[in-house]
């Protein structure tokens, strides 16, 4: 079974690695939607995989409290805050939790139109 729960959040970033004259060079904003999947068994008595307010829990204690509106430049592991590696580093932080085990895949967007999914290592 798999189960996903969508998150949002206001930032700004500037992506440093891009040339002066790209339009992500300097500081902006996005309402950027996170999407994580989890993969396993649901509990045959509870009948689900995980309590979506657990999932809740974990995001607005190591995540949300992170990023909405901040510059995520800032954030200690985000020093190039492009969507892959938003992704990457939501991962790594809920791979520390009990929800480690049944990550499947962390999707990062900001805006309609693109975004980008990381799977593991």
């Amino acid at each position: 079974m798999k189960i996903y729960r969508i998150y949002k959040f206001e930032a700004a970033h500037s992506l440093p690695m891009t040339p002066p004259d790209h339009k992500c060079h300097g500081i902006h904003g996005h309402n950027f939607t996170a999407m994580i999947t989890l993969d396993g068994s649901p509990d045959p008595h509870l009948g689900w995989l995980v309590d979506f307010g657990v999932i809740d829990a974990i995001w607005d204690q190591l995540i949300f409290c992170e990023v909405d509106h901040k510059y995520l430049n800032h954030v200690d592991g985000l020093d190039n805050p492009t969507s892959e590696n938003i992704a990457r580093w939501i991962w790594d932080l809920l791979t520390i939790t009990q929800l480690g085990p049944l990550l499947l895949a962390v999707s990062v967007s900001e805006n309609d139109h693109s975004g980008a999914v990381y799977e593991g290592p």
